[in-house]
C-alpha cells in the first residue's frame, strides 16, 4: 500500500457522521487531484463500485463517471479500426475509433471494474489506459478524463490473473480495502428507513472475518430486501454452482465448520423485529411481483419441465400489461443484443437490439441462464444483469430481470450447465430453489385437458412414490394426456434414457385409471357422497381421531387442486365437518390466499353440531 493511501482514515462507517468521507472516497479525491492512476483491491460485495457512483456524483458534480465492466468486454468494445472519410481529402482512410462513452463531452472519471478478469487483448488495452491515460491514438486527457481507476478482487475464486510486470506496477498508486473502508452502512441505513440497522451492523461486525466475507454487505442488502417483503431471509443468500451459500467458518483443516446460516439469519430477523418464514405460499408469483415493484434481479432454479418459465412470463404479463423480453441463452448471440458501428462523430457506437429501446416498461426473462451459447454472449448478459446497461448504455424503463435455470444435478444425473462464482451469484436480490409444488401447473392442466388431466393428477398424487413423481414432470403429464387421447403407448411419453430404457416409473395404475377401473378420487367421493358421509359418521362415532376412511378423505381433500375443490364444493362441504378438527386445521397451513379463502368459507358454513338429528356431527366436530 502506498504512503499516500495509508494516510486516509480507516474508521468503520457506523462511527462516521453523515458528511465524513470513507477511506475509499478520500483515495478517489486524492488520485483525481494528483492525476495518478488508482488501483483498488477489495473483496466482492463491499461497495467498491457503488462508492464510485455515489461519491463522484456528490464530490465532483461537474464530472461524470464512465464505468467500464472489463470482465464483460470484447476486444472491439473499446477500440476498433474502421474506414472513415478524411474531411481534408475526402478519401477513405483507416482510423482507430474509440468507444463513444470515452467522449462524453464533459470531464469524466474512468472506472475499469474487474480488470483482472478481462481477456488478454483487453488487458493490453487496459494497461495502456492505466499507464499513459491513452487508448490507441487517443489521449484520454484531451477527451476530458480527470481520473483513471482500476478495481479488482484478488481472490483466486474470481480470477487466476495477477499483475507481476514491474513496469506496469510502478505506474499506479495501490490501495487495499476492506468493508470498513466504504460507505455501505450509511447507504443501507438510508435505503431501509425507518428501520434502525445499528443492531444488524453490530451483529455483522461480531462475525468472524471469514463469515463477514461470505456475508458481504451486498448479500446483507439482499437479505434486508427480502425481509422487508416478508420473504424467507435465506432467499437473499446466493446460489453458487446451484447450492445455497452456507455461512460456515472454515476449520483448521480448511473444511467448512458448523453451518450457522439459520442462526445468523434468525438473529437478523430478530434485530429487525420481522418474521423469517421457512416458506411462503405461491413463492414464484410473489417474488416476480416484488421484482416488478422494487426493480430486482431474481434467479429461479428448479428441475426441468415443472413450468417455471411459463409461470414467470404469465406473471410478468399480468403485472406489466405486456409480454416480457424473452431470451433463451443457448441460442442467444452477441449480435442479438448489440453490435458496434462507426458513428458520424468518429466514435465507436453500439446499436442496441430494437426490443431494448423505447420508453415502454420492460422486463427481461433470461431462460436457461446457466446454459449460455458462448462466453461473449454471457459477458454481455452479465453487464445487463449486473449494471442494467448494455454496451455502457442504460436500458430505458427496465423494471425487472428474471433468470431461470436448472440445478447442476437432477435425479442423480449431471445436467450440462455452467459454473459461477460468488461475485456473479450475489448479483441477484432474491435466489429461489423452486420445487414442482411451487408451480400451479396442475390448474393449467385441468383447465386445458379436463377429466383426462384429473385422471393423470390423481395417479401422480396417489399411485406413485416420490421418485416417480420427480420423473413425471408437468411437461411429461401433458405428453401422457396427448398420447392417451391418440391411443398411443404411454411409455413413449416418459423420458427416454437410451438403450431401450425409459424413466423407471410404473404406468400400470394410470392405464387402469384410464380404462375406468375402480379407484378412489374426489370425483368418486362426489358421485357416492351419501355412502362416504355415512362412513365418516361411523368413523367419528368410533373415535375422535377418525379412522381409515377419515384418512382417505383427508388425503384426497388435502391434495386436491382449488378448481377441483370448487367443482365438488357441495360434497366437500358435507364431508369436511365429519373430519377430526386437527385434520381440518391443516388445510390452511401453507395454503395460497385463494385456497385459504375457499376453506374459510367452507368452515364458516359448517352446520353446528347440535343440529344433527343422530348426534353424528356432534361427535365428529368435538
Amino acid at each position: 500500500m502506498s504512503t499516500l493511501a495509508g494516510q486516509f482514515a480507516s474508521a468503520a462507517d457506523h462511527g462516521r457522521g453523515a458528511d465524513e468521507v470513507s477511506r475509499l472516497e478520500g483515495f478517489i479525491d486524492a488520485m483525481i487531484e494528483l492525476g495518478q492512476t488508482g488501483q483498488i483491491f477489495g473483496e466482492h460485495g463491499i461497495g467498491k463500485t457503488a462508492t464510485f457512483f455515489s461519491h463522484v456524483a456528490r464530490a465532483h458534480p461537474d464530472a461524470t463517471l464512465v464505468y467500464v465492466p472489463a470482465a464483460n468486454l470484447t476486444p472491439d468494445d473499446l477500440l476498433v479500426n474502421a474506414p472513415v472519410r478524411d474531411p481534408r481529402t475526402g478519401e477513405l482512410v483507416l482510423r482507430q475509433l474509440v468507444m463513444n462513452q470515452l467522449k462524453p463531452g464533459r470531464p469524466f472519471v474512468l472506472l475499469v471494474d474487474d480488470s483482472l478478469q478481462a481477456g488478454d487483448t483487453i488487458q493490453a488495452q487496459l494497461m495502456q489506459i492505466a499507464c499513459d491515460w491513452t487508448l490507441g491514438e487517443h489521449d484520454l486527457r484531451a477527451l476530458g478524463c480527470i481520473g483513471v481507476f482500476l478495481t479488482d478482487n484478488e481472490s483466486l475464486a474470481e480470477t487466476s490473473a495477477r499483475r507481476s510486470d514491474l513496469a506496469l506496477l510502478d505506474r499506479m498508486v495501490t490501495l487495499r480495502i476492506t468493508a470498513n473502508d466504504t460507505s455501505w452502512r450509511r447507504h443501507l441505513a438510508a435505503k431501509y428507513r425507518p428501520w434502525d440497522l445499528r443492531p444488524v451492523f453490530s451483529l455483522w461486525a461480531s462475525l468472524p472475518p471469514a463469515l463477514r466475507e461470505l456475508f458481504s454487505p451486498r448479500t446483507l442488502d439482499h437479505v434486508l430486501a427480502n425481509a422487508r417483503e416478508g420473504f424467507p431471509l435465506r432467499w437473499g443468500l446466493p446460489l453458487v454452482d446451484g447450492e445455497r451459500l452456507r455461512l460456515a467458518e472454515p476449520g483448521p483443516d480448511g473444511r467448512p465448520g458448523p453451518n450457522r446460516t439459520a442462526e445468523i439469519l434468525d438473529q437478523v430477523a430478530a434485530a429487525l423485529n420481522v418474521p423469517n418464514p421457512s416458506r411462503i405460499a405461491d413463492p414464484v408469483r410473489q417474488v416476480v411481483r416484488a421484482a416488478l415493484r422494487n426493480r430486482w434481479t431474481v434467479l429461479l432454479q428448479g428441475p426441468p419441465g415443472c413450468g417455471k418459465t411459463e409461470l414467470v412470463r404469465e406473471t410478468v404479463r399480468a403485472g406489466l400489461g405486456r409480454e416480457a423480453l424473452y431470451f433463451s441463452l443457448p441460442v442467444t448471440n452477441v449480435e442479438d443484443l448489440c453490435a458496434p458501428v462507426p458513428a458520424a462523430d468518429g466514435t465507436l457506437d453500439n446499436l442496441l437490439a430494437a426490443k431494448f429501446t423505447g420508453p415502454e416498461p420492460k422486463v427481461i426473462v433470461w431462460d436457461e441462464y446457466n446454459r449460455p451459447k458462448d462466453k461473449a454472449a454471457f459477458a454481455k448478459l452479465m453487464e445487463i444483469t449486473q449494471e442494467w446497461s448494455l454496451a455502457g448504455r442504460r436500458i430505458e424503463q427496465l423494471r425487472a430481470q428474471i433468470a431461470v435455470q436448472n440445478p447442476p444435478y437432477h435425479l442423480g444425473r449431471k445436467l450440462l450447465v455452467s459454473r459461477n462464482n460468488i461475485a456473479q451469484a450475489s448479483r441477484f436480490t432474491a435466489s429461489l430453489e423452486v420445487e414442482p409444488d411451487d408451480i400451479p401447473a396442475n390448474e393449467w392442466l385441468l383447465a386445458r385437458y379436463g377429466a383426462d388431466a384429473e385422471t393423470v393428477l390423481e395417479w401422480w398424487k396417489h399411485d406413485i412414490d416420490d421418485d416417480g413423481r420427480a420423473w413425471i414432470t408437468k411437461r411429461t403429464m401433458e405428453r401422457l394426456i396427448k398420447l392417451h387421447r391418440r391411443g398411443l403407448p404411454l411409455e413413449m411419453a416418459t423420458v427416454y434414457l437410451g438403450d431401450g430404457e425409459y424413466a423407471p416409473v410404473p404406468l400400470t395404475a394410470l392405464i387402469d385409471r384410464f380404462r375406468g377401473w375402480p379407484v378412489t378420487g374426489l370425483r368418486e367421493l362426489a358421485r357416492d357422497i351419501d355412502a362416504w358421509e355415512a362412513r365418516l359418521r361411523r368413523a367419528a362415532e368410533h373415535s375422535d381421531e377418525g379412522g381409515d376412511d377419515s384418512d382417505i378423505v383427508h388425503q384426497l381433500l388435502a391434495n386436491a387442486e382449488l378448481s377441483q375443490l370448487k367443482k365438488h364444493r357441495g360434497a366437500v362441504s358435507r364431508l369436511v365437518p365429519l373430519l377430526p378438527a386437527k385434520l381440518r386445521a391443516t388445510y390452511l397451513v401453507g395454503a395460497s390466499a385463494q385456497q385459504q379463502r375457499f376453506w374459510t368459507e367452507v368452515f364458516t358454513t359448517m352446520r353446528r353440531p347440535g343440529r344433527s338429528p343422530d348426534g353424528g356431527h356432534q361427535a365428529a366436530s368435538r
